[in-house]
């Protein structure tokens, strides 16, 4: 599997984007738009091996309904990002069997080593 999910509105997202400079087969999914079903969400924790690693805590609803003082559960985290895509850390890339989530320049390099080699 090639596909990244991301907010096209997110300037750090495209940036990274444009940055990977990823090959045509990649699939892009704008998570706004084309929101992310159960299924993709399941595959992206498979992967990943968690939910929490998945959900992003810099995101703004994250501070306004105070999360942070909340004891989180997996099933909590999953119910989070179906419901708003802000709680999901983007981007999210799967490429083959691999994931990388966020937009840590470290992560954006071994994403970008992954796929050029």
């Amino acid at each position: 599997m090639k596909k990244v999910y991301y907010l096209k509105t997110c300037s750090t997202c495209l940036r990274i984007l444009k940055e990977l400079d990823l090959p045509s087969d990649f699939v892009l999914q704008d998570i706004k738009n084309e929101e992310i079903t159960v299924k993709q969400l399941e595959e992206m924790k498979a992967l990943a091996g968690s939910y929490e690693a998945l959900f992003s805590k810099r995101a703004k609803l994250y501070k306004e309904m105070d999360l942070k003082n909340q004891a989180l559960k997996e099933a909590d985290y999953k119910q989070y990002i179906l419901e708003h895509y802000t709680f999901l850390s983007r981007p999210v890339l799967i490429f083959n069997d691999q994931i990388f989530i966020g937009n840590s320049k470290k992560t954006t390099a071994l994403t970008k080593q992954a796929i050029h080699g």
